[in-house]
């Protein structure tokens, strides 16, 4: 794996909840469209990786599932949102906006002479 690569897998496990959690906000999504929605978004996950972690926010109270039928095969397990869950949405999401401001305030700069650079 590239350094910038795993970089990148460890930023995203940092808030790889967070994202779940809002990919849940407007209605029940099951796990392998809630990897799918993350990959389309250049978040890509491990297929098995976010199902370990709808696990433990399911125990945490956060998201809440139901086994439905599938039209293509075995029942599937669509995962939503609580009312907690919705509260954590709100406050990480609030928190997430502050670091990242104060991150990419932090990293303007560098980009910017890095751009700078290319340009001559």
């Amino acid at each position: 794996m590239s350094p910038s690569v795993e970089r990148r897998s460890l930023l995203l496990r940092g808030v790889l909840d967070l994202c779940l959690l809002a990919l849940l906000r407007d209605r029940p999504v099951y796990g392998y469209e809630l990897t799918r929605r993350l990959a389309e978004r250049d978040l890509l996950v491990a297929g098995g990786s976010s199902y370990p972690l709808l696990a433990r926010l399911e125990k945490a109270g956060l998201v809440e599932s139901e086994s439905r039928p599938s039209d293509t095969g075995p029942p599937r397990k669509y995962y939503s949102l609580t009312p907690a869950g919705h509260d954590a949405l709100s406050q990480g999401a609030t928190e997430w906006l502050t670091v990242a401001a104060s991150v990419t305030a932090l990293l303007r700069p560098v980009s910017e002479t890095r751009t700078g650079e290319e340009d001559s």
